[in-house]
């Protein structure tokens, strides 16, 4: 029996309304409890902030991709010197595709403690399970990948909803998924032709349905399995001058659908990282912001979620599933490009990438990015990401909440630029004084983002029941006034629990914990139909057999944590 008990810190958290009160949080083998006992270990947290472990909904940290990542760019290890073992920790290094040991190690100095690996190719799921078993500490879970699949391609453009829905369920259970992942649906197809769906009402070759019919179906899918999370999207359009009108006309297709599940989701679709969507102009000659009209839609539409997918104007490593947009990247930057197609399932592309605040366009990204979150009026749906690494390591949480809870820190960057002018005159953020406060933060980053997953019930919050992930940073909210304490407290977390073990004890890593792997397993209706078709295509097309693609929990998966649904009524 482990008991702690945590005096005296600044408590934070959404989930009980707690806007810094000066609380104690007892914890009692795994879960925050009422009290414990006089035995139990006292943490000293006074003059210092408390909050649940933080929950990241969308990051790039495990997979073929990473993997691909770490190989292609040597010297992305020049940016970070390689960390000596010591202790318990193991050697890490990488920066912008940091090794698994260090992902976890850095997670954990933020004070994280459940990450989302957001695009996992079923045919990689054995390499990506692989990775997050090698992964210590946090608890993670793995979305693949459905927008390009043939098989959902078919059954959806011949209105085959139940047939798409059983596909979906063995899936999940096949690779060891937690939800539904679509990244420019239908346009990774096409471009195996040589073409893109830049609109949703783009025709797929071939297939001849379109990215709306794709999203209207997952989504119908999603709700019809009663899943955790719902319909995670990557729309149409990625990163394009203009492609804003792209993004509403997608987030219009959830218009009329009302979550149906037990999980306490409210939301039908969650929207990644929303700055590299909310593009205004027709070139990069005369682009601009339009984060304000596109978080004005979020704002009045309660069945949408989105991250944000912060700038951090670092030098990073560009990875997506979004084949066709690196390219088109690769095109822009002439730097080294590598592409991977997956066989009938989905595709990926890589390319490194400089957000330099010298480039104008660049600025304007970075200040979208602030804009949205800014102007969102509930941060339980807005969320903070970095994309990670898209538009810049997660390990640049703590300067985006410096950013975001700062109008001083934001003038300071506006300053550096060579084209402030211009880039102020692209957004609105220089007109905006809001600073978001610790509640806000503890929304964007653990309470929020665990209800969108389905985890809210468990995860986010310091309530009485549930699973004891907690970090105390050195930070306090009555007398800190230099920004940049904000940036160092939430990269230097002072204590962390998760699931009742002490991970960081006064600012060092003492244990490796014991992580789980989070997988949703749907029982549904037999569908003949399907499981002819699983028959033939592994036949004609894949060039593994059924037995070779199965991830099985005991080899693959430390301690998995299933998630069990009954879609058969």
């Amino acid at each position: 029996m482990t008991e702690i008990l945590i005096k005296n810190g600044f408590v934070f958290d959404p989930v009980s309304g707690i806007k810094g009160d000066k609380k104690d949080i007892a914890v009692k083998d795994g879960v925050i409890v009422e009290s414990v006992s006089g035995s139990a270990k006292v943490i000293d947290a006074s003059g210092m902030t408390v909050m649940a472990g933080g929950v990241d909904i969308h990051s790039h940290v495990a997979g073929a991709k990473v993997n691909v990542g770490r190989n292609f760019r040597p010297e992305d290890k020049l940016q970070a010197v390689y960390e000596p073992a010591r202790g318990v920790r193991h050697m890490a290094g990488g920066n912008s595709v940091p090794t698994v040991f260090k992902t976890a190690y850095k997670y954990a100095d933020m004070g994280y403690t459940t990450v989302i690996e957001a695009a996992m190719p079923p045919l990689y799921a054995r390499h990506t399970h692989e990775e997050m078993r090698d992964t210590p500490i946090i608890d993670q879970a793995a979305l693949p990948l459905f927008g390009n699949n043939w098989f959902i391609l078919e059954y959806l453009k011949n209105g085959e909803i139940d047939n798409a829905s059983a596909y979906i369920a063995w899936l999940l259970r096949s690779t060891k998924g937690y939800g539904i992942k679509c990244v420019n649906p239908g346009g990774t197809e096409a471009w195996a032709w040589g073409l893109n769906c830049m609109t949703v009402n783009d025709q797929v070759p071939y297939f001849e349905i379109t990215p709306k019919e794709i999203i209207a179906g997952l989504m119908t899918v999603n709700e019809s399995l009663h899943l955790p999370h719902s319909l995670h999207l990557h729309s149409n359009n990625l990163g394009n001058p203009g492609n804003y009108q792209t993004t509403l006309d997608s987030l219009k297709i959830a218009e009329g659908f009302k979550a149906n599940n037990n999980f306490g989701r409210d939301q039908v679709m969650h929207h990644t990282h929303i700055q590299f969507h909310s593009y205004g102009g027709t070139s990069w000659g005369d682009f601009e912001s339009k984060g304000a009209e596109v978080m004005d839609y979020i704002n009045k539409n309660p069945n949408i979620t989105c991250d944000v997918g912060f700038i951090t104007l670092d030098e990073t490593t560009t990875m997506t599933g979004d084949g066709p947009f690196e390219y088109h990247l690769s095109a822009l930057n002439h730097l080294k490009w590598a592409n991977t197609d997956v066989e009938i399932e989905c595709g990926a592309g890589i390319v490194p990438y400089i957000y330099s605040k010298d480039i104008y366009v660049c600025g304007v990204q970075w200040s979208i990015g602030l804009e949205m979150a800014l102007l969102a009026k509930d941060h339980m749906r807005c969320y903070l990401t970095t994309d990670h690494p898209n538009a810049g390591p997660f390990t640049r949480y703590p300067r985006v909440m410096k950013w975001l809870m700062s109008e001083k820190a934001r003038d300071e960057v506006f300053a550096s630029m060579k084209a402030e002018d211009k880039v102020r005159d692209r957004s609105t953020l220089g007109s905006i004084d809001r600073e978001l406060t610790l509640y806000e933060i503890a929304m964007m980053t653990r309470a929020g983002t665990a209800k969108a997953l389905g985890m809210g019930k468990k995860l986010g919050g310091l309530v009485p029941g549930m699973q004891a992930d907690i970090a105390v940073y050195p930070y306090n909210p009555e007398t800190a006034s230099d920004p940049e304490q904000i940036e160092y407290a939430f990269s230097n977390a002072k204590y962390l629990i998760k699931s009742g073990e002490i991970i960081i004890n006064d600012s060092e890593i003492v244990s490796n914990g014991n992580k789980q792997t989070y997988w949703v397993d749907v029982k549904t209706n037999p569908s003949k139909q399907v499981e002819h078709d699983l028959r033939e295509m592994f036949l004609k097309y894949y060039t593994v057999t059924e037995r070779n693609y199965e991830v099985e929990e005991h080899a693959f998966m430390k301690n998995p944590n299933v998630i069990s649904i009954d879609a058969t009524q």
